[in-house]
């Protein structure tokens, strides 16, 4: 908890959206301090509260609707069970959007439309509303109208091919990135795409629409990568766990462990040489500039430092590595990250109270925007219960009375 003001406040945004890169928006939103009413199936609920590994557990022992997946995205939300396929149910989103910043939505192109609560309805409604649709190929073109998850934008954008061993080792191929991350990646474009439409609308008093894409995203984040290709016409191999940029850079193994070593320039080069006690290789034709420690000769070079490495503990290189300056770090398994004395420092590891958990409580990652000086991201409601706040929006902001919830419960509208 802070007492600081938070860069949102009095920001209210509705959001419509399922799964995880749209919810992450809204979660990187309501993070900075918007209002943010998710709008959720009444009974089902986010798909996403099914998705993932684990669940949290209630105080039974039993799985809540609390998923991983959908824990790691919907915090600083408030839930609200609402029916839009009726016409009171369409009634109340209006009344809502009157009075609201931003709506996100991740529906099939065209799907709200036939409700009325598209961008163009929706702008006579308030004109000054921020419009945000998120789909996996974009509102036009020739996929528009398909469906789109992480995976399928990992083959298309082209992060699966440079990631993943390669060509000519065992298991070479194209391999996907673990966590799902072109939905992250475009939940956090989202959230800067409507950031930069709250200053637009500061400026001009104008809302508008945004139209974001997954695929979109999925080719960007190939970055500097893919820059490669668009500079010379030729498509960089995989490099495994190489760098992609100078080398040597790669995994290196010790008698006990892995560090990941980044000696990327000449002089971290010659450091290393020095520490090896092998300050011939310095000047070696084989290695005697980047291109050739990172690209021709990696592989040759990797395994020199290694046969060094061997023969040394993890924490006795670390110490050694960071006494004369050259990038490196251990490698962790997930339970090791969370005993780096930085990951503690840094407090990422966000103690949250939860009232359905079993010990009143979740671990949830803290935002990367938390150490802001004047106005840092908070976690000040954790995931919801589905529809745990739909009572109380309807009474405190649309003024509905508890007789009016009950016919909407009973009509099945909420």
């Amino acid at each position: 908890m802070t007492t600081n003001k938070s860069a949102l406040d009095g920001i209210r945004v509705i959001d419509m959206s399922r799964v995880f890169a749209a919810p992450v928006a809204g979660q990187i939103l309501g993070d900075l301090g918007a209002d943010v009413i998710k709008i959720e199936r009444p009974v089902v609920g986010d798909d996403g509260r099914g998705y993932g590994l684990a669940w949290v557990k209630d105080k039974e022992g039993a799985n809540t609707r609390l998923s991983s997946f959908f824990t790691v995205s919907n915090r600083n939300k408030r839930s609200m069970t609402l029916n839009h396929s009726k016409p009171e149910g369409q009634e109340i989103l209006r009344e809502l959007v009157k009075t609201s910043d931003v709506l996100i939505e991740n529906y099939k192109v065209g799907d709200l439309k036939r409700f009325g609560l598209d961008y163009e309805s929706l702008k006579k409604i308030n004109p000054k509303l921020i419009y945000c649709s998120v789909t996996g190929f974009g509102q036009t073109g020739p996929y528009a109208a398909r469906p789109g998850y992480d995976g399928l934008f990992q083959a298309t954008g082209g992060i699966m091919a440079v990631t993943g061993k390669p060509e000519g080792q065992p298991g070479a191929g194209p391999q996907k990135c673990g966590p799902s991350l072109v939905d992250f990646v475009t939940g956090h474009n989202t959230a800067i795409a409507i950031l930069g439409a709250l200053m637009y609308r500061t400026q001009s008093g104008k809302g508008q629409y945004i139209d974001m894409a997954l695929l979109d995203s999925s080719v960007a984040m190939v970055s500097h990568i893919m820059q490669d290709y668009l500079i010379s016409g030729e498509a960089p191999p995989r490099m495994g766990n190489g760098g992609n940029g100078g080398g040597p850079a790669d995994l290196i193994y010790c008698s006990d462990g892995i560090i990941y070593l980044t000696a990327g320039t000449d002089e971290h080069w010659r450091r290393l040489t020095v520490l090896m006690e092998r300050p011939e290789l310095f000047e070696d034709p084989r290695f005697d500039s980047n291109f050739k420690r990172g690209k021709a000769n990696r592989q040759e070079l990797i395994d020199l430092i290694c046969e060094w490495s061997r023969q040394r503990t993890v924490a006795d290189l670390q110490a050694a590595f960071d006494e004369v300056g050259i990038p490196a770090a251990r490698y962790n398994d997930l339970p090791d990250v969370w005993e780096e004395p930085q990951v503690k420092h840094r407090q990422l590891r966000a103690r949250t109270p939860l009232p359905v958990a079993g010990d009143g409580y979740v671990d949830l990652i803290a935002s990367p925007m938390a150490q802001m000086s004047e106005t840092p991201a908070t976690i000040r409601l954790p995931p919801p219960v589905l529809g745990e706040h739909t009572r109380e929006i309807l009474h405190d902001l649309l003024g509905y009375n508890d007789a009016r919830i009950a016919e909407l419960e009973t009509l099945k509208v909420i």
